[in-house]
């Protein structure tokens, strides 16, 4: 149950992203829906391959080319996924760290306090 919730949460901010970034394109809410699930499966599955191929560029910048790592899983997203476009690579890391961020707003509030 808490998978869907995240999942949605996730839909809910790639909407409000694509709303407010002109280079970003969602058709509806479905769509947001499936490119936050395709992008927790690309995060997965895709993602770690990439970090373990990149690794000495990744080291010598010391950690900065995984924003482009994260922006090229955004537009294999794009490349997989109809009614949902990102204009360039530019866009795709401003999306990339917006995502990042509105994603932990509104996952920390589904963190429950342990007594």
């Amino acid at each position: 149950m808490k998978l869907i919730l995240k999942l949605l949460l996730n839909a809910v901010a790639v909407v409000l992203l694509a709303n407010a970034l002109s280079g970003v394109y969602v058709d509806g809410y479905m769509t947001a829906f499936v490119v936050a699930v395709v992008l927790s499966v690309l995060n997965l599955l895709v993602k770690p391959v990439l970090i373990i191929f990149t690794l000495p560029i990744t080291i010598v910048t010391l950690g900065l080319f995984l924003l482009i790592i994260n922006a090229l899983i955004i537009l294999l997203a794009d490349s997989l996924i109809t009614g949902f476009s990102v204009t360039n690579i530019w866009w795709a890391l401003i999306f990339s760290v917006l995502l990042s961020i509105l994603q932990s707003i509104l996952h920390s509030l589904l963190k429950e306090d342990k007594k």
